[in-house]
């Protein structure tokens, strides 16, 4: 009972695309709201140990979840990989997760094509009535398929494009009293990404700059008039990285990245239908510039998600990791929170495993609080 409570007051809100105020605010919210938030969960357990850390370190396969530039650089000439990211776990649920799989394949010694899959499972949600009789039950669920290709432009820079296909379900059918039919949302998205490193060993600064989720907007219901944004992203990374001895390094960075996606009206406004009508009608395009304007947009002090971290290498073997992260939107709970990883690598084959540290409490707690991630890489 508690869980379908929870589910159908997250499907409630999802739904509606936008977040509303409690009873009993007195000052407006401003809030950047998106369908589809789960592309803004970083899949993979590597940056998942560096506080999300990702775009500008060192080349991973995981990468080709996020800044594929980096993809050409990797040693080995393909690579399989999966990973498995728990979700709301401190609540006792186990059909919550994030599960996510790629494949990458260099061409030659400057190119490489990438194709990755990230499904995103909201477990099994018990539809009742207003009498609170059991009708209907559903599965809840989402994912996306990518398809990439990465090249060299000079020795010391590197371009990706991604093209991405989005499904969302989260419920279908009508309902009672309620003429509105819900259906699965689908849109196309895009991402393009760039990697500059300093020297041919990739010690020293290295910088990764990502635009991600550049797509259509998206919508649940037969009413089409008002679709909503999907999380359009700028990300930029620095890295550096020291060489110790022969078979010691270690690695610093920091990304920052902001919603390119309008504030949601504010619904205490006077002019409230007028506001909604004006951000609604707003297109794809128009709604990335206007994200960084006064009139839609966020105090920059409020739209920043910072990531910084660190990563110790042995011998490309075995790996110790840290991170923090931080999201000053104080009227989403000022995320923060500390992660730490590791990973070690058997011949052909390297295991990652993240954990983020407990944090926050009640509406603030994080979703990955007391929560193990883990992933698999395999090289060919």
């Amino acid at each position: 009972m508690i869980k379908s409570k929870i589910f159908f007051l997250f499907l409630t809100i999802y739904l509606v695309g936008y977040t509303t105020k409690g009873i009993a605010q007195t000052n407006a919210i401003k809030i950047q709201s998106t369908a589809v938030p789960f592309m803004l969960i970083s899949p993979d357990a590597r940056s998942g140990g560096m506080g999300n850390l990702s775009l500008g370190m060192t080349a991973e396969a995981n990468d080709l979840f996020g800044n594929t530039a980096k993809l050409p650089y990797l040693n080995e000439p393909s690579g399989f990989l999966i990973n498995y990211t728990p979700w709301l776990k401190d609540l006792g649920l186990t059909d919550v997760y994030l599960a996510s799989a790629g494949y990458y394949k260099k061409v030659g010694q400057n190119s490489s094509f990438n194709s990755s899959l990230r499904f995103f499972s909201l477990g099994n949600i018990q539809f009742s009535d207003v009498n609170g009789t059991p009708t209907s039950e559903q599965r809840p669920s989402e994912f996306s398929y990518d398809f990439g290709f990465s090249t060299l432009v000079t020795d010391k820079l590197s371009v990706g494009v991604t093209l991405r296909y989005i499904h969302s379900k989260l419920v279908t059918g009508s309902f009672i009293g309620n003429a509105v039919d819900y259906r699965a949302g689908n849109t196309v998205a895009g991402d393009i990404s760039i990697f500059y490193k300093q020297n041919e060993d990739l010690s020293g600064l290295h910088a990764g700059l990502l635009l991600s989720n550049l797509g259509g907007k998206i919508s649940y219901t037969n009413v089409t008039k008002n679709k909503y944004f999907i999380p359009a992203n700028i990300g930029l990374g620095v890295g550096y990285l020291t060489k110790l001895d022969y078979e010691n390094s270690i690695e610093f960075g920091v990304d920052v990245n902001r919603l390119m996606v309008p504030a949601s009206p504010d619904e205490l406004a006077s002019n409230y239908n007028e506001l909604k009508d004006q951000y609604f009608s707003q297109s794809v395009i128009s709604s990335w510039f206007n994200s960084f304007s006064n009139k839609y947009g966020m105090p920059l002090g409020e739209s920043l998600k910072i990531s910084a971290g660190a990563e110790y290498n042995y011998i490309n073997r075995f790996y110790l990791r840290a991170g923090y992260y931080i999201d000053n939107n104080k009227n989403l709970g000022n995320m923060q929170y500390f992660t730490v990883g590791t990973s070690f690598q058997y011949q052909k084959s390297k295991f990652n495993i993240s954990y983020l540290v407990p944090s926050g409490g009640g509406l603030t707690k994080n979703p990955l609080s007391n929560t193990l991630r883990f992933g698999s890489i395999f090289y060919f």
